[in-house]
């Protein structure tokens, strides 16, 4: 049977065109119960006894939730005792078309086969399919649509065994509307809260149910505490004429009283909106897009100095901030001012599920607690939840439903346990999650597309590739690499110059464009390395072994190769699609032993000689052209091999054989980027590092100046080679720690289409133009290079997405946002094996450097540990000493010592973990010794016994 509607739209152009569309009608659509005897299907869903036990439905039933309890309840329908579900397809496409988040996580559900969660497709069944009436809004039809399909699925199944076996269908829904509307029709409904409040054998679901329209508009206060949201008509017609500014909400971490709305303008007129006090926030969460109002320019304040975390007991909703707004005020007071507005609407909430743990109420037998975010931007969530007992002392997950105006926290529920605070296991849970890590298991889907194994490269590959097998080619990489993306060979040529290669696992060999595994590499960006973790961006089976480029075995490369003259002057560049077999992984150390061993002369060991001679040279040329030499201290924990708690912190060694593998990809990217802009000078997919404004470099050139050491910023060249010549006698790491600073001024570095940008330039190497091609295994922007690249030089066909530069780009800000997400991650990791470390060896006694110098607090580096620290003066459990801050130095007077940046010092560290959910690194000064403020040297405690490992 077949309906056609006809209609007419207008194109960009301001031309009409007419459009037909066909929809098809049938009369053999399974109904998906096990009960049918009419349906001829070849499987079911629905199982024959569908009983829960219930104080509603004490007989056997289907469920049929309405949008709206999907979009609400999801959490309620993900758990396992919710089953036998019926989704209809007029649900699954308006789900689909208001909610990405949860219409992902449905389609999640209804492919998990214990869940019995079937699809039907009422939308194309004769008997269920209806036609908008005039008048009616899409709405209302869809809502009739619900009903609709839900009789037929009762008349449906009492004309077969399900009348004998009492099963009967429940439609869900909140709206009271449609629910008096199915009464009318004789059909079974409830709200949802009502039914899941009866399921008597599970009353911890109830603490899943996100609050009702009904249960948000409840009074808790008689005062109203927030001004009103203005509508987003209102929202749209102000920032239309200009009176009001769209921008995201980005939450203080040091202060809960305080905000900036960050307002993208066209190129660098971008601005920032300063926010202070309670109803000036007006219930924004950190990252949803506002509308803000600027306030008059006498009323414009100050970015406070002031630390103020909302973390004392729950405050009852109508508490007066006065205290703290005056000391607010009073740290601005001398400051400059900047703009400050207020939020006068939401337009996009970016809310999430939130890491915390639960302060159980003091309130005997109160179901009503405040629940504390892990990240100190998010405000306290109000929950109701039985379970406080079993909850304390565990990391939970919580879901903001509302936040009324009345109340000075936002209400939500409780979403599930991830464990007990302070387990490995647990905290590394919240870490990904809190950074928005995909870690899940790869789906069926995905591994589907997996090559099925034993593999073995075919005669058509090599018939399509160069056979590089004779060459010497190996791979130097971090120990314990298994994911081994690049390797090199060098060799004589017979006219007297050098061959070089870098040879990349070729995993555009494996992931075809638009499939399942190609999708979801594109999500993930990259690959995390948490401490003794790592979360793949591609299937192990990929990136530890048949991409990765180990020793003795055939593998596909692409490789990037070279013709040099012995001054690393390059004569030939041409790229090729081939087949290598590595003859040796080696490590950092071990190819510096082979490179340093002069009775070690194997064809290997040359190749490695010829590598790093040249590659000196190289770096001494880039050096000269402008490129820095930053520091950063890395550190690396030995892990305990039956515990796998941290036993040893070192910071990393760095050999010359990091930096001649670090020249050569260097190189690579730098010639395969000229190549994919010179072919697709549209949507070449680059890598730039814009240069930083000079207000970053204020602190450098302050630090500088206290040692009368000059350093310019006039260019990355200027700063190089001041840098190069900073030296102070006496104090051999003085240039380390200027770097580590220089480090810090540095912008980010990020992808770009280079269609939607003309700045191409990358500031930290001194090139004019720079790409990622060397690690595909864990970085997505490396396989769309490869692609790119392939093409260039015809090895494979292009596609459509590749092509357009619209799309690159939208890609291009989400591998932005996973790598720094990624970073965030991978820093978290640290501190939290740092805080293990420090937990098991108790106190220690350690020198270290003044890095900033704050009004009240110095913050030390510790270069042993490559670790930071806080050393506060004004400490709640001691009287402060007299403080003298200049912000010129800069520079702190204690007592009657002054500290200035770079001073040496000396501390102890230890953990203090009197907040479980925020444990941190305490650091107490030692010397210099300042009464009352110094503490004695501590005895240190003697280490933990120690492990096979260490031993």
């Amino acid at each position: 049977m077949l309906k056609s509607r006809t209609f007419v739209k207008k194109t960009r152009s301001g031309g009409v065109v007419k459009v037909v569309r066909e929809h098809y009608l049938r009369d053999d659509i399974w109904c998906g119960s096990e009960l049918c005897s009419q349906c001829k299907q070849e499987s079911t869903v629905l199982q024959r006894d569908a009983c829960i036990e219930s104080n509603l439905c004490s007989y056997p039933h289907y469920l049929v939730p309405d949008t709206n309890v999907v979009l609400h309840q999801i959490d309620v329908l993900e758990d396992p005792v919710i089953r036998n579900v019926i989704i209809l397809q007029t649900v699954l496409q308006e789900v689909r078309a208001r909610s990405a988040p949860v219409y992902k996580r449905l389609k999640d559900i209804i492919h998990e086969k214990e869940k019995l969660f079937y699809t039907f497709t009422n939308e194309h069944h004769r008997e269920t399919f209806i036609e908008r009436e005039p008048g009616e809004s899409a709405n209302d039809r869809n809502d009739r649509a619900i009903r609709v399909a839900t009789k037929w699925y009762s008349q449906h199944l009492k004309t077969t065994e399900s009348e004998a076996e009492g099963l009967k269908v429940v439609l869900l829904t909140n709206d009271m509307g449609n629910k008096q509307k199915a009464e009318e029709s004789g059909l079974l409904v409830y709200r949802c809260e009502e039914y899941i409040k009866s399921l008597i054998g599970n009353p911890e679901l109830v603490d899943h149910l996100a609050l009702s329209n009904e249960d948000k508009n409840e009074v808790t206060s008689t005062k109203v505490l927030f001004p009103e949201h203005l509508p987003l008509s209102r929202i749209q017609a102000g920032i239309k004429s200009g009176s009001f500014l769209q921008g995201t909400f980005r939450a203080s971490r040091d202060n809960y009283l305080e905000a900036t709305v960050f307002v993208q303008g066209e190129g660098e007129d971008s601005t920032e909106v300063l926010l202070q006090g309670l109803q000036n926030l007006n219930r924004s969460v950190h990252q949803d897009v506002v509308a803000v109002q600027l306030l008059p320019r006498e009323q414009w304040v100050a970015p406070s100095s002031v630390v103020l975390q909302d973390e004392g007991a729950a405050k009852d909703d109508d508490v007066e901030e006065g205290e703290e707004e005056k000391a607010l005020r009073i740290s601005a007071a001398d400051a400059a001012r900047k703009p400050t507005g207020k939020v006068v609407g939401i337009i996009k909430r970016s809310w999430r599920p939130f890491c915390g743990m639960l302060n159980v109420s003091q309130i005997k037998e109160s179901t009503r607690h405040l629940f504390t975010p892990a990240d100190r931007r998010v405000p306290r969530i109000r929950i109701e939840t039985r379970q406080s007992s079993t909850l304390a002392g565990q990391r939970i997950m919580v879901a903001i439903d509302g936040w009324p105006r009345h109340s000075r926290y936002p209400n939500g529920h409780f979403v599930r346990s991830l464990g007990g605070a302070g387990d490995k296991d647990t905290e590394q849970e919240v870490l990904l999650l809190e950074h928005d890590v995909p870690h899940q298991a790869f789906s069926q889907a995905v591994l589907s597309f997996l090559p099925k194994m034993p593999w073995a490269i075919t005669p058509e590959d090599m018939a399509r590739r160069e056979d590089l097998r004779h060459l010497t080619v190996c791979s130097v990489d971090p120990p314990g690499c298994t994911d081994i993306d690049d390797a090199l060979h060098c060799r004589e040529l017979d006219n007297g110059n050098l061959e070089v290669g870098v040879h990349i696992a070729d995993v555009s060999h494996f992931i075809r464009p638009g499939n399942a595994m190609d999708k979801e590499a594109a999500n993930r960006g990259t690959t995390v390395y948490l401490c003794g973790k790592r979360i793949d961006m591609v299937p192990e089976l990929l990136s530890s072994n048949l991409c990765s480029l180990r020793s003795n075995v055939e593998r596909l490369a692409f490789s990037c190769i070279w013709e040099m003259n012995t001054k690393a002057e390059i004569l030939k560049t041409r790229f090729t699609k081939s087949v290598i077999n590595s003859k040796a992984s080696l490590t950092y150390a071990e190819a510096q032993m082979r490179i340093d061993d002069t009775a070690m002369n194997d064809d290997t060991t040359m190749s490695l000689r010829g590598l790093n001679k040249l590659a000196k040279i190289l770096k001494k040329h880039r050096i000269e052209k402008g490129a820095l030499t930053l520091s950063s201290l890395e550190v690396r924990f030995h892990i305990d091999s039956e515990t796998h708690d941290p036993i040893d912190l070192q910071t990393k060694e760095l050999m010359e054989t990091n930096s001649m593998v670090e020249e050569f990809m260097l190189l690579a990217n730098i010639s395969v980027a000229q190549k994919i802009y010179d072919e697709f000078p549209d949507c070449a997919m680059l890598r730039k590092h814009p240069a930083p404004p000079p207000s970053n470099y204020d602190v450098l050139l302050k630090a500088s100046k206290s040692k009368d050491v000059e350093i310019h910023t006039d260019s990355a060249k200027a700063l190089a080679d001041s840098l190069d010549v900073a030296k102070v006698d006496g104090f051999p790491y003085f240039n380390t720690l200027l770097r580590i600073l220089a480090t810090r001024c540095m912008m980010q570095a990020v992808y770009f289409c280079s269609g939607m940008d003309s700045d191409f330039h990358h500031y930290g190497l001194a090139s004019p133009i720079y790409t990622h091609f060397t690690s595909p295994i864990r970085r997505y922007a490396d396989i769309i290079v490869h692609r790119l690249l392939a093409v260039s030089i015809g090895a494979d066909s292009t596609y459509p997405d590749l092509m357009d530069k619209h799309k690159q780009s939208a890609l291009s800000n989400n591998l932005n946002y996973r790598h720094k997400m990624s970073q965030y991650a991978q820093r978290a990791s640290v501190a939290f094996h740092t805080q293990l470390f420090f937990k098991s060896r108790g106190r220690l006694n350690e020198e270290g450097y003044v890095l900033f110098v704050r009004k009240n607090a110095i913050i030390v580096l510790i270069p042993k540990f490559g670790l930071e620290g806080t050393v506060f003066f004004d400490t709640k459990d001691k009287v402060a000493p007299n403080l003298v801050f200049d912000e010129e130095g800069p520079s702190l007077k204690v007592e009657q010592h002054t500290f200035s940046i770079f001073d040496r010092v000396k501390v102890t560290i230890s953990l203090d973990d009197s907040n479980i959910q925020h444990q941190k690194i305490r650091m107490s000064l030692i010397e210099p010794v300042i009464p009352g403020v110094s503490v004695p040297a501590p005895d240190v405690e003697p280490p933990a016994k120690k492990s096979k490992l260490d031993r």
